[in-house]
């Protein structure tokens, strides 16, 4: 007589104890996981940071990433780059960085050229 193979076999693909997936209804059914949520910036966080920041100001290392990026060449951009990565140890931080810095300069000359306009309107008044 020939045996026959077992209905769960211990190799390949499928391997293993059968089982049906838990699938959540309601409200449950669209939320994403906890996995999937890891590493993402939360709203205290982000409130707690931005706090920080504005209390402590710039720290030395970036007035230097600045004083290149007020000099607005592509040599001085790439400096600029270079000394952010250098304090803070990876690419990709030190791009976010230097674009957040660039943001911050940008706010301020903003708020320059808002100054300038109402000085201009009082005078011609």
């Amino acid at each position: 007589m020939v045996k026959s193979h077992p209905a769960v076999i211990a190799i390949g693909q499928h391997k293993g104890h059968q089982v049906t997936k838990y699938k959540p209804t309601g409200k449950r059914a669209n939320r994403p996981s906890q996995a999937s949520k890891k590493g993402r910036l939360g709203k205290r966080v982000k409130l707690i940071r931005q706090v920080i920041s504005e209390v402590s100001g710039v720290s030395s290392y970036e007035k230097r990433v600045v004083e290149f990026l007020k000099a607005g060449s592509l040599k001085d951009t790439k400096r600029a780059l270079k000394v952010s990565k250098k304090a803070l140890g990876t690419h990709r931080r030190a791009k976010l960085k230097r674009e957040s810095l660039m943001n911050l300069l940008r706010a301020q000359q903003a708020e320059r050229d808002k100054g300038k306009g109402d000085k201009k309107k009082e005078k011609a008044q």
